[in-house]
This record gives structure tokens, C-alpha cells and sequence, in this order.
């Protein structure tokens, strides 16, 4: 992809997920994800309704009228997004590949947070960890973000979530918001959701294409995995080889919801077909 492309793509990107960040997602990321608790600001003086136990008593005496303290939120949140960037992450039958919407629901995440003053960081990871951004603040960080996202070629096409989740709870040593955006064609990552989730505000975002739930009857097909390159050929036509295609994809998005829920993390599963925002919405307003 040569520069001029990427700057066009980078931008589509950031006019659309900002439009969702700053019309729907910002209130309800910010009433989702609180601060740390209420820091002292200022005083000002006593208004019908403000709360008595508020008033600051030696204030009130020196000024001989009543003065209440005011208290803001001690917000300092930052934002880690842990990106599946996998050979699997470039399949799709519908109007983009995974990568893409993993991509947007990235940027709408990193957007978000922005709005709220908080800090963003980026891993993207295979079954090593590719990139890894330090969080930080303002827009020029988030559009380094989303060029990342979108140029990024890794080194290996396989999947390990393990390893970015280890690899996330030895570099941030203060509690952060962590989303993984993944399609989870993974196994074994129990102990190191388990790990995470005590450390961090964990929630799991798996995303997959409908294809992938539901193999159609077409023939003999001869197909390809995305993260071992080996090359089969399948009999679509048989109601056998359906079946346990069907229920491979139903036990890894069972192993999924199962392992994040049981250990306390957040965790929502979306098809390329569906709307990830209405997904998000309810995610948020569920939690809030």
C-alpha cells in the first residue's frame, strides 16, 4: 500500500469512527468505565439543594457564609487494545475482511477514550506479539494507531492469545480498560484470561464471518487454512462434514464466552453481517 492510499484509508477511517465516537459511543464509554474515585477541585458558595454534608465548615467560618467543596471525577483511564492481527484476521465473504472491522471497531474504541481524556495503546499480535504501542494521549496518537492497524504485516499468520495477554500483564503495571479484538480461533488461553482479568478491566470481542458458522453445500471445495497454509479438499455436499464444521466453530465460541465470563471479564461475540455498534451500545449499557 503506497503512502498516498494509506493516508486516504486512514482518513475514511477516522471521519467515520469518530462521527460514532463523538454521536454515540463517547457518553457511554465514559459512564461505563469510571475513574479512580472523586478528587477535590475547588469551593464555591452554598446553593439551594447542594448537599449539607459538602460544605466546607472553615471556609464557612472565615467568610461568614456557607461554602461547600466541589469534587471531580479523578478520571486517568487508559484504554489497551490487544489486536488479533493473524492470517485468519483476512478472510471474509461479506463487504470486508475480519482485519477491517476489527480495524473500526479499533479506532471507535480508541476514539472514544480520546473524547474522555484518557490514554490509548496498541499490541497487535499472532502468536507472537507484533507491534506494541505505549499508551498515550491526543489525535495524531490515535491515527498512528489506525495506521498500524491497517499497514501491519506480521511475521506469522497463526494465533496465540496467551502470549499478547501474558505479554500485556508484564508491561502495564497500573490497572487499564483492555478490549481483544479477535476472531478466538484459539485454544488454552484460560489461565491467561484468568491472570489478566484480575489486573485489568478485561472484555473479549470476538468477531467472525457467517461462513465460518455455517459451511454451504457446494461440492467438493478445495480450501485452505489461513494460519497453517496447508491446502484439503472438502465435501461440502455432505451433511456429516457440515455438522462438524458446525460444531467446531460452536465449541470455540463456547470456549470463549465460557473462559472470559468465568473469570469475571466482559465478553460479546459479533458476525461481520451484524452492526458492531449496536453490539458495543448494548455491551456498554449492559455494564453501566
Amino acid at each position: 500500500m503506497d503512502t498516498k492510499e494509506l493516508l486516504k484509508k486512514v482518513r475514511k477511517i477516522e471521519i467515520k469512527t469518530r462521527r460514532l465516537s463523538n454521536n454515540i459511543f463517547g457518553g457511554e464509554y465514559h459512564s461505563t468505565f469510571k475513574g479512580r474515585g472523586m478528587t477535590f477541585s475547588e469551593v464555591r458558595q452554598y446553593q439551594y439543594g447542594d448537599d449539607v454534608r459538602s460544605i466546607d465548615w472553615n471556609v464557612t467560618a472565615r467568610y461568614q457564609e456557607p461554602y461547600v467543596k466541589v469534587f471531580e471525577e479523578e478520571r486517568e483511564l487508559t484504554l489497551m487494545l490487544l489486536v488479533d492481527v493473524s492470517g485468519s484476521a483476512n478472510f471474509g465473504t461479506q463487504e470486508q475482511l475480519k482485519r477491517d472491522t476489527l480495524t473500526e471497531i479499533a479506532a471507535t474504541l480508541a476514539f472514544s477514550a480520546l473524547q474522555n481524556n484518557d490514554k490509548v495503546g496498541l499490541l497487535l499480535f499472532s502468536d507472537e506479539v507484533e507491534l506494541f504501542i505505549a499508551p498515550k494521549k491526543g489525535k495524531s496518537h490515535a491515527l498512528r494507531i489506525i495506521r498500524e492497524l491497517l499497514e501491519q504485516q506480521p511475521k506469522s499468520p497463526k494465533t496465540d492469545i496467551s502470549t499478547a495477554l501474558e505479554y500485556m500483564s508484564r508491561i502495564l503495571k497500573k490497572r487499564a480498560i483492555v478490549f481483544v479484538l479477535s476472531d478466538f480461533l484459539d485454544s488454552d488461553y484460560a489461565q491467561a484470561v484468568q491472570i489478566a482479568s484480575r489486573k485489568h478491566d478485561l472484555t473479549g470481542v470476538r468477531l467472525f464471518d457467517p461462513m465460518e458458522s455455517k459451511l454451504p453445500a457446494a461440492g467438493l471445495l478445495y480450501m485452505r487454512d489461513a494460519e497453517t497454509g496447508n491446502y484439503k479438499w472438502v465435501n461440502s455436499s455432505s451433511k456429516g462434514v457440515r455438522s462438524a464444521y458446525a460444531l467446531a466453530h460452536r465449541k470455540t465460541a463456547d470456549y470463549f464466552s465460557t473462559q472470559f465470563t468465568r473469570h469475571g471479564a466482559g465478553a460479546l461475540s459479533c458476525a461481520t453481517n451484524e452492526s458492531y455498534v449496536k453490539k458495543l451500545l448494548t455491551y456498554f449499557k449492559n455494564r453501566g
